[in-house]
């Protein structure tokens, strides 16, 4: 069974979306798309609440998320319990993303990377593995415990 990833994203993100969508696809992962579906004017929360609930909840190790900055986005999604949303406009930050702060969302700013960008950012996050070691230390002071 191939690995379900979310994938949302505002009017910004929507045509960046459906071209990532169609690479999670060709690389064997099950794209769910959350939406928009149009490049008509949405507000960023709607969707980074649905794909970060998920992550929240355990339904899914990861998700992908698109919009002007990639800024609104991450906002929205790191307020869930257990999210590490991580804006990348190079593959380099993704992969450090990845490696360094266990980042299980992935944040596009798709008005500021190419389509090419966004696929080889998309591809280096997806194959890039947690290094642990002393990063998990760190990972674990991300959580605040509520009062």
């Amino acid at each position: 069974m191939s690995e379900s990833i979310p994938i949302g994203a505002d009017h910004a993100g929507f045509p960046l979306k459906e071209r990532l969508k169609a690479e999670l696809a060709a690389l064997g992962f099950d794209p769910v798309d959350v939406g928009t579906h149009s490049t008509d004017s949405t507000d960023y929360p709607d969707y980074a609440h649905v794909v970060a609930d998920k992550v929240a909840r355990g339904e899914v190790k990861r998700a992908v998320l698109l919009c002007g900055t990639g800024l609104g986005m991450s906002y929205a999604a790191n307020r869930h319990h257990g999210v590490r949303a991580a804006v990348a406009w190079s593959p380099e930050v993704a992969k450090l993303a990845r490696e360094h702060n266990d980042a299980n969302v992935l944040v596009l700013p798709a008005r500021f990377v190419s389509e090419e960008q966004g696929l080889e950012i998309l591809k280096t996050w997806l194959a890039t593995p947690f290094e642990g070691g002393r990063h998990e230390r760190r990972v674990a002071k991300i959580e605040v415990e509520k009062p």
